[in-house]
C-alpha cells in the first residue's frame, strides 16, 4: 500500500483513495501540526476533519502573473488535504482583485483592469495545477470570485451582507485597526465582507466549511464565519499557517534580487534551486518540514546530519531538490545540479547536458563572438587566449589578460591554462562545436558562443 513517503504531489483520484484509507489514524491535523504548518484555528477543526472529507478553500491574490515561494506554505495545506483525501479549492480572486486586500498593507493597492486581472488568474492556475490533481469526482476546483462579485448588485450585498456587521466590528480587525492611522479607503475597508460573502458563496456552492490562509488573514476569514452562521445557520472553520521568516527575521522568499517566482522566465530553475540550497542550517528543517512531501523519520534524519556533518549539505540538496522538482520537473533539477556542480566543484563542461547550457548562457556573462575575432597569429586553427579573455569581459585589455595568463589564473573549459599555451587549437576549444568557458580564477567564468 502506497504510504505518504512515496506519493507524488498529485494524485490520481484511486491514488487518493487509497492514501486516505492509510492516513485514517493519523489525521491531517497531526500531520499539519507536528510539520509546524498551524498558527491558529478554530474549535472543532479537528472534528470536522476527522468526521469525513471537507472541501477546504484559499484565495489567491492575482495582482501578478505569478506566484512566488512565500505563496508555497499555504500551497502545501491544499496539498496536505488533498493527500488525506479532503477536497482543495482554490479561489483567485478575479473580483477582489481589482480591490485589493488592505492586510499587511501600509498603502493602498494599484487598482487592475478586469484583463490583467484574466491573464494573471489563469497563469496562477496552471502553476496551480503543478502541485493539485484537478481530475476526477475528489478532485481540486478552482473558482473566480469575478463569476459572482462583479454582477453582484450592491444594494442587495449592503442589505444581505453588509447589515450582519457593525463598524465597530470592523475597526477592531488587525488589517482595519493598522491602517487607520494612515489612512484607508471604504473600497479596502469593505474588502473584508467581500471575502466573507466569497467563503459564504463557496459554501453553498462547493459545500466549503473551511477556509485557509496566512495568520494576517485571521480576522477576514472569522468575518466569513459568522455570516455564515448569521445567513444559513451553519458552523464553519478556519485555520491559518504561521508567517515564514528566517532565522535572522528576515521574511520568506526574498533575495537581494527581489522575490523568488514560480515562473521560470522571473526566476530561473538554476536560481531557484540555489536559492534552496543556500538555505542556512538553522532554517533548513522547519522548511522541509513547511515545503516537501518527506515523511518524518527522513526529515528527523536529514536533521542529525545537519549536525553531524554540516559541510555536506545533504539537508539543503534534499529540500533543493524536492520543492525545484515539483515546481520546475526533474530536467530542470538535473541540469540545476549540473550547473552547481561546474560553478562550486569539479565538473567539466564537456558533461555538461543542453539543459545544463541553457542555464548556463543565461547565469554566466555570455557573448557571441565571431571566429576570426579570436584567431591567433601565425598558427592555423587556434584560439588566441588573451582575446578570449578579453572577448568575454574577464579581463578589460590585452595587458590585463597578459598578466592574469603569467598568473596562472586561466582556465578554458576548467583547464588551467599555462603562459605558455597562449595558442589553443580551436578544435580543442569548442564544446558542442560552439560554446568555449573562459575562466578566472577559481570561481569566475563567462561563455562565449563562436560564430562563423
Amino acid at each position: 500500500m502506497a504510504t505518504a513517503h512515496t506519493k507524488p504531489s498529485r494524485l490520481t483520484i484511486a491514488d487518493t483513495f487509497v492514501y486516505f484509507c492509510a492516513m485514517q489514524t493519523t489525521g491531517v491535523l497531526d500531520e499539519l501540526e507536528w510539520r509546524g504548518l498551524v498558527h491558529q484555528h478554530t474549535d472543532g477543526v479537528r472534528d470536522a476533519l476527522g468526521a469525513g472529507p471537507v472541501s477546504a478553500y484559499i484565495g489567491f491574490d492575482p495582482t501578478g502573473s505569478s506566484l512566488h515561494v512565500g505563496s508555497l506554505l499555504v500551497i502545501m495545506i491544499l496539498v496536505h488535504l488533498q493527500r488525506h483525501g479532503h477536497r482543495p479549492i482554490a479561489l483567485v480572486g478575479g473580483g477582489t482583485g481589482m480591490i485589493g486586500d488592505p492586510s499587511g498593507k501600509s498603502n493602498e493597492r494599484q487598482l487592475l483592469t478586469p484583463d490583467q486581472v484574466a491573464a494573471n488568474s489563469a497563469a496562477i492556475r496552471a502553476q496551480l495545477e503543478r502541485f493539485l490533481d484537478f481530475t476526477g469526482p475528489g478532485a481540486a476546483r478552482m473558482r473566480d470570485n469575478a463569476d459572482w462579485l462583479t454582477s453582484l448588485p450592491m444594494v442587495e450585498f449592503l442589505r444581505d451582507t453588509g447589515k450582519h456587521f457593525t463598524v465597530n466590528y470592523m475597526l477592531q480587525k488587525d488589517s482595519v485597526r493598522s491602517r487607520m492611522d494612515a489612512g484607508i479607503s471604504f473600497t479596502e475597508f469593505a474588502y473584508m465582507l467581500l471575502q466573507a460573502y466569497d467563503f459564504l458563496e463557496l459554501r453553498r456552492r462547493d459545500g466549503v466549511t473551511l477556509q485557509l490562509g496566512g495568520s494576517d488573514q485571521w480576522g477576514n476569514i472569522t468575518a466569513g464565519i459568522e455570516l455564515i452562521r448569521r445567513v444559513d445557520g451553519v458552523e464553519a472553520h478556519a485555520l491559518t499557517v504561521p508567517l515564514v521568516t528566517n532565522s535572522s527575521g528576515t521574511k520568506f522568499g526574498k533575495t537581494e534580487a527581489g522575490a523568488v517566482w514560480l515562473d521560470a522566465e522571473r526566476t530561473s530553475p538554476y536560481a531557484f534551486f540555489q536559492f534552496w540550497l543556500g538555505t542556512e542550517d538553522r532554517d533548513v528543517g522547519r522548511y522541509l518540514r513547511f515545503f516537501t512531501l518527506l515523511d518524518r523519520t527522513a526529515i528527523e534524519a536529514l536533521d542529525s546530519q545537519v549536525t553531524s556533518a554540516p559541510e555536506q549539505r545533504a539537508a539543503q540538496r534534499a529540500l533543493a531538490r524536492d520543492v525545484t522538482r515539483r515546481v520546475h520537473g526533474d530536467a530542470a533539477v538535473d541540469a540545476a545540479e549540473q550547473v552547481s556542480s561546474f560553478f562550486f566543484g569539479g565538473l567539466d563542461p564537456r558533461d555538461l547536458s543542453s539543459d545544463a547550457f541553457a542555464i548556463l548562457r543565461a547565469e554566466a556573462p555570455f557573448s557571441e563572438v565571431p571566429a576570426a575575432a579570436l584567431e591567433g597569429e601565425g598558427a592555423a586553427a587556434t584560439y588566441d587566449v588573451l582575446k578570449l579573455l578579453t572577448a568575454s569581459g574577464l579581463a578589460a585589455s590585452n595587458g590585463a589578460a597578459k598578466r592574469l595568463l603569467e598568473q596562472g589564473g586561466v582556465s578554458i573549459n576548467k583547464r588551467k591554462i599555462t603562459s605558455a599555451e597562449r595558442q589553443i587549437p580551436a578544435g580543442d576549444a569548442l564544446l558542442r562545436g560552439e560554446y568555449i568557458v573562459v575562466g578566472k580564477g577559481k570561481r569566475d567564468f563567462a561563455l562565449l558562443r563562436v560564430s562563423c
